[in-house]
């Protein structure tokens, strides 16, 4: 690439420094991603990149190549414990990436006969979620949390809604009783919030550890003793790791999802508050907006060139979806009608195991809220709407609304897919829910009770 030729870097950024890697992190990077996966596709399909402080990557940001990454499980796996840069002391103890990029045991972290196994208990234990089910499940729920601000007249609809909604669907769908269902929700909020994490992720692994022995006991109709009973023969470390990837690695996505979704509607006049165009704005979103902006991390098993860049073993590999499914030769594609062809979802073994009912979850969630508050538009003009910073999620900080206020929509007959706490070994579920009694779950609990 002739100096000529070479394109400026985005503002902020120390790329600007001849050699140095571009960040993706900070404010400048939140604020347009898209400014940087321009300038990173000058590398070529794949670009370095440095993910935290000390923290290097090579990023690929071409669909084509995205795609053979993602379905070349014989060159690259997705065991962290591969990664060379951890193995050699290089990357900070105290690094903000590190708690999502390092090993667990789980099926995001395995490869072949392991991946398989662990990967198959998760699916069919998903797929036994009745789909009907799940929309009565989620429309209570919306229903719920609308009820706590639509007297208001305005909320912050990522805060109030957003981010409690998916909290909610999984608590009733993995069967968690008050107290164990109020430290989940305490554990997943303080990871993602940053206040704390450590406390936060030892608060969450208490919780599903003890939801684990509940179940051996007395298992239900949820998905964490249809996981226990799969024929997997999953051992309770295997449970609680399995679970924890699906309550954390679930509710990050489906958050910003439905986040993403309503800033579209609401910001997008092509839009109309109808429910035959919340399909549309959800595609637009997968596209263009995606939920996990860069993630799907490989490890080559030997040294290689790919996509234009030389790789060393272990070295860490990740997929910019936003990028990949944003680029030029995507163009052409997505206007001849390929409209789920996105790779929102990731794609090869590991693509998302849950699309199906993230997908119906959102489009509930949205239709709800939309019906109910049919006037909702934003508080605050759309650019001064902060994202935020760091390189995994797309979603906002805040995203405040205004709406006529109402009286928020009549109270369910009390029909839970949970068992109350009392109905189920009483002396557990106590000792659950003293330390957190009265938290988020609780209320809902009670609330459908009336």
């Amino acid at each position: 690439m002739d100096a000529e030729s070479t394109p400026v870097p985005p503002p902020g950024c120390p790329a600007h420094n001849s050699g140095a890697r571009v960040p993706l992190y900070g404010p400048e990077f939140a604020a347009d991603p898209q400014a940087y996966y321009s300038y990173l596709r000058h590398y070529g399909p794949a670009a370095p990149v440095e993910l935290a402080p000390g923290v290097e990557a090579t990023l690929v940001t071409d669909y084509a190549a995205a795609l053979q990454l993602l379905q070349d499980s014989a060159s690259f796996r997705k065991d962290a414990r591969r990664w060379r840069d951890l193995n050699e002391g290089k990357i900070p103890a105290d690094s903000p990436v590190a708690p999502v990029l390092a090993y667990r045991n789980n099926c995001m972290f395995s490869d072949g006969a392991e991946h398989l196994r662990l990967r198959q208990a998760v699916t069919d234990s998903l797929s036994k979620v009745d789909t009907r089910r799940l929309t009565q499940s989620t429309e209570r729920i919306s229903d719920y949390l609308i009820a706590q601000f639509a007297g208001r007249g305005s909320a912050d609809l990522l805060a109030d809604y957003a981010k409690q909604l998916p909290l909610f669907i999984f608590n009733e769908l993995f069967g968690c009783p008050a107290g164990i269902g109020d430290r989940v929700v305490f554990g997943v909020t303080g990871m993602f919030d940053g206040v704390n994490a450590e406390k936060a992720m030892e608060v969450l692994f208490a919780a599903v550890g003890e939801l684990i022995a509940l179940k051996r006991a007395r298992p239900g109709e949820d998905v964490t003793s249809w996981l226990m009973q799969h024929p997997a023969r999953l051992t309770d470390e295997e449970m609680l790791h399995q679970l924890a990837l699906l309550l954390v690695a679930g509710n990050e996505p489906l958050r910003n999802l439905i986040g993403n979704t309503l800033h579209r509607l609401l910001t997008h006049d092509a839009y109309a508050h109808q429910g035959g165009l919340i399909d549309e704005a959800l595609d637009d979103t997968l596209w263009e907006n995606p939920p996990m902006s860069n993630l799907g991390a490989h490890y080559p098993v030997a040294d290689m060139e790919f996509a234009g860049q030389q790789l060393r073993a272990g070295d860490l590999v990740l997929v910019s979806f936003a990028a990949a499914n944003t680029g030029p030769a995507l163009t052409a594609a997505r206007q001849a009608g390929s409209n789920r062809a996105h790779l929102a979802w990731s794609a090869g073994p590991h693509a998302c195991p849950a699309k199906d009912p993230t997908r119906q979850v959102t489009v509930t969630a949205v239709e709800n809220l939309l019906n109910q508050l049919p006037d909702v538009e934003l508080a605050v003009p759309a650019d001064s709407l902060t994202w935020r910073p760091g390189p995994f999620n797309r979603g906002l900080v805040t995203l405040p609304a205004r709406f006529t206020p109402t009286r928020a929509a009549g109270r369910p007959r009390p029909q839970p897919a949970v068992q109350p706490a009392a109905q189920q070994q009483p002396a557990a579920a106590a000792a659950a829910g003293k330390a957190e009694r009265g938290g988020k779950w609780s209320q809902f609990l009670n609330w459908l009770k009336g």
